[in-house]
Order: C-alpha cells, then structure tokens, then sequence
C-alpha cells in the first residue's frame, strides 16, 4: 500500500490551520485525521501528532510573539506543567488498551466541545 500524501498534508494543514486560528491543539485533528484517514493505530496517531505538533507549535509561536502576543510568565508555567505531564502521559500510553485510548479522546473532545459551548 502506497502512504496517503495527500491526506495526510491535508490533516496537518487543517490541524496547523484551526490550531493558528483557534488556539486548538493540532492533535484534535492531527489524531482522528492520522487513524480515520491515513490507518494509523491510536499508539502511532498520538505519538506522531506530538512530533508534528512540535513544528505547528514553533511556527505558531512565531506569528503570535512577532505580535507580541505571548504571555512568556505564563506560557513557561504551563510549559513545566505541560511538559511533565506529556512526558508521563507517552510512558503510560501502552499500558492502556487502544480503545480505551480512542474512547477516552472523543469523551475528552465531546466535553470540551460541550464546555465551549455553554
């Protein structure tokens, strides 16, 4: 089987698009994208959303401080909290069944989704 180029640029371009315009982490699109359109298991959609992240992050960074923008007291608070947790999060992830995964992601996004708006 040939990889999905095409679809998979699309996700990152609409992950990186809402992600800039939004503030959304990439990996509400970049995961479900990654498993329901490239084929990808929830272990490697989830790991290479994180790697992918890094880059939208970095140029997202870019605009909003060019901007000024940033909250850098902040932005280094949640960095710690966010880095740690991350951390730890990757270590447990194969202890926990891959639907386990998946359900807990859309739970996660249909009460975001939800919070938002209310």
């Amino acid at each position: 089987m040939d990889f999905p180029w095409i679809k998979t640029a699309v996700v990152g371009a609409l992950a990186g698009f809402l992600a800039g315009l939004l503030g959304i982490g990439g990996g509400v699109i970049i995961v479900p994208g990654l498993v329901l359109l490239v084929g990808l298991n929830q272990y490697s959609a989830a790991a290479t959303s994180m790697a992918a992240i890094v880059a939208a992050s970095a140029a997202a960074l870019f605009a909003f401080s060019s901007n000024g923008d940033v909250n850098w007291a902040t932005a280094g608070v949640v960095f710690i909290g966010a880095a740690t947790g991350a951390w730890a999060g990757a270590r447990w992830m194969h202890r926990v069944p891959e639907h386990v995964l998946a359900g807990t992601f859309a739970t996660v996004m249909a009460v975001a989704a939800v919070r938002m708006w209310f």
